[in-house]
């Protein structure tokens, strides 16, 4: 069969890693959390107390990051190891939260971690998600998603999975946090979140996650079809 590579980009709390994944084993392609890689490495930075601002700091930081992804074989998810640790809980706390968007605003961060994900995606059959992905990371990507939903929406989703994983956030902290990485994220510099003219956007603010998971598998396997 014919493989695709998938991108989907979009802003914080759309629900685009779980749909990226629900994308990729219903299709039986490779998830690459593009996400949890800027979040590892700001894990990164933040414990060796190195600045994103300062050259220095960042090209130490470099030559000592190391990321990868594991299947875990009793809940059979893909989970983050940072220079050979599983992070994957640290990283999703609001610890990294309000840090990720000033460690994805360097250049050179974001050029090395482009680097990774390109490697990953060569040989395709592959659903990537981020800020960037149809833009940078796979400009040639056969099927770009650009996901958006209203913002009380995003936080209240973004409250749950912190409920879930044992963290009590205030939802007005969270709406200040989704609000300030739209802003960061949209007007960076480098690599800035935008929807390319050939995304087609998806709108989860009213959807079910298996509608949105449905509707974008449904224009893969359209693409897969034609090929």
């Amino acid at each position: 069969m014919n493989k695709i590579v998938i991108a989907i980009d979009g802003y914080s709390g759309c629900g685009k890693s779980s749909t990226a994944k629900a994308v990729a084993k219903d299709l039986g392609y490779t998830y690459i959390d593009s996400g949890a890689m800027y979040r590892a490495a700001t894990l990164h930075f933040l414990n060796n107390f190195l600045s994103p601002a300062n050259p220095h700091d960042v090209e130490k930081g470099l030559k000592s990051l190391e990321i990868s992804f594991h299947l875990n074989p009793e809940t059979l998810k893909q989970e983050t190891y940072l220079n050979g640790l599983n992070v994957e809980k640290e990283i999703r706390t609001m610890r990294i939260s309000n840090k990720v968007s000033e460690i994805a605003t360097v250049a050179s961060i974001r050029k090395e971690l482009v680097a990774q994900q390109q490697r990953l995606g060569r040989k395709k059959g592959v659903v990537m998600d981020g800020r960037d992905i149809g833009s940078v990371v796979f400009p040639e990507a056969d099927l770009k998603i650009f996901m958006t939903a209203d913002l009380d929406t995003r936080a209240a989703r973004r409250q749950e999975e912190l409920l879930a994983k044992g963290e009590l956030v205030e939802l007005d902290a969270i709406k200040t946090n989704l609000s300030d990485r739209d802003r960061v994220d949209s007007t960076r510099s480098e690599s800035p979140l935008m929807k390319m003219p050939e995304a087609v956007e998806v709108d989860t603010s009213n959807s079910t996650f298996g509608e949105q998971v449905g509707k974008i598998v449904h224009l893969a396997r359209q693409i897969i079809d034609k090929k």
